[in-house]
């Protein structure tokens, strides 16, 4: 099809001019619309070929013209190259059934939109902890026999503990089981809440091996610092937003999700503060040092695209929009790559400065004061790598006894 050509005819055809209108407003550029609209014109003929409409827009019936497109393009990314933003338009439209509707007819989904909203609204976990959460409980829901609501009715102990049993040794760390292990546990707990389970289960969720505090945080020296905040090139807009972000992690001691949270409200530039939207709901004020001010501005005067998002931190490229966790890290990735490190999580930059602190003389209680921790248990660890402490308690090295016996 012509890149100036519309949707050709079918259902969605009467909507073609709206979702122009969406496009333009939303960002997009010429090409990237040009796609969406040749998504447009194949569904809709595809839709009218079927003897369907755009009510019909199930989970299914969608993915049965994508199973037609994979067959004759042969590629996952053109077969559903344009099709995302056109759902959603769709759908913001009222014209498809909206989200929650479309899964109506798929159990998994279903639960998992309910234990999503219990996480948040009873929980109140943050975005990246849900995320987590609810990716490892559709391990355990799709790992199930269908359907999913018979299977629960009669879940046993057994069947929890085969499962676990089955996917740590799957595990790419102790950390990834340990994660899977708490997000079971904590899908048991809403299940048996909302009477889907017939009984508490989380008992039968066996622990990983792993000690706390029995590891060392891994920080970066000062140098290897330098090299990951010089990484981005700052003649480019996504440079300047990349090493702005990694110095308010650097600096700040942020995690990752902590950055990608902020909005643009949260910088208060005449008194000098900076908003942090930490775990458990909090919100806390921390001061902004002159480096992570001088950073944030030079983004937003001369990187930050002119948009409607209220984020902080938003994507290069059109439609904008707010930064994930995800990306963050994919960020932190790419520096230190360009610093000839290792590919090293946003988290080493919290490490790191929480070290220099500790070393500089601070106390565990300014790190973990410094980090935001809630329990000081949690700050402890860093007693560990504050060696000049630890020499006080270091007793000395016997010497050996004399030769040849008294004299």
């Amino acid at each position: 099809m012509d890149e100036d050509r519309g949707v050709t005819g079918g259902p969605l055809a009467p909507y073609e001019d709206a979702l122009r209108a969406e496009l333009a407003a939303t960002g997009y550029l010429d090409s990237s619309a040009a796609d969406v609209v040749r998504a447009m014109d194949r569904l809709s003929m595809w839709l009218r070929e079927t003897g369907r409409t755009a009510a019909d827009l199930t989970p299914t019936v969608v993915e049965d013209f994508l199973a037609l497109r994979r067959e004759r393009s042969g590629s996952e990314a053109v077969a559903r190259r344009g099709l995302g933003p056109l759902l959603r338009f769709l759908r913001g439209a009222g014209v498809a059934p909206a989200r929650g509707e479309v899964w109506c007819s798929d159990q998994v989904a279903i639960l998992l939109a309910r234990y999503r909203a219990w996480l948040v609204g009873e929980r109140g976990l943050a975005d990246e902890s849900v995320r987590c959460y609810c990716s490892q409980a559709k391990k355990f829901l799709e790992w199930l026999r269908e359907p999913v609501d018979s299977s629960l009715a009669r879940l046993d102990a057994a069947t929890v503990t085969a499962f676990v049993l089955g996917h740590s040794t799957a595990a790419e760390s102790v950390w990834s089981a340990k994660a899977l292990v708490t997000a079971l546990r904590s899908l048991l707990r809403f299940l048996h809440v909302e009477g889907v389970i017939p009984g508490p289960l989380t008992g039968a969720v066996p622990a990983v091996a792993g000690w706390r505090l029995a590891g060392l945080p891994r920080g970066l020296q000062r140098d290897q610092v330098a090299a990951v905040l010089a990484g981005p090139d700052t003649s480019t807009p996504a440079g300047l937003r990349d090493h702005a972000i990694l110095t308010v992690l650097a600096r700040l001691g942020l995690r990752g999700a902590e950055a990608a949270a902020l909005v643009l409200t949260d910088v208060d530039w005449h008194v000098g503060e900076i908003t942090v939207r930490g775990k458990g709901s909090t919100f806390e004020r921390i001061p902004l040092p002159v480096e992570v001010g001088r950073a944030l501005a030079d983004y937003l005067t001369s990187g930050r695209p002119s948009c409607s998002c209220s984020a902080l931190f938003v994507t290069a490229r059109a439609p904008y929009h707010a930064l994930s966790g995800t990306a963050v890290r994919a960020i932190m990735g790419r520096a230190c790559h360009r610093a000839g490190l290792p590919w090293l999580g946003a988290h080493r930059l919290r490490h790191s400065l929480a070290t220099e602190v500790l070393q500089a003389g601070a106390g565990l209680a300014e790190v973990g004061q410094l980090l935001r921790h809630r329990n000081q248990l949690s700050t402890t660890v860093y007693a560990k790598v504050d060696y000049t402490a630890l020499r006080t308690l270091a007793r000395p090295w016997p010497l050996p006894a004399p030769q040849g016996g008294r004299s």
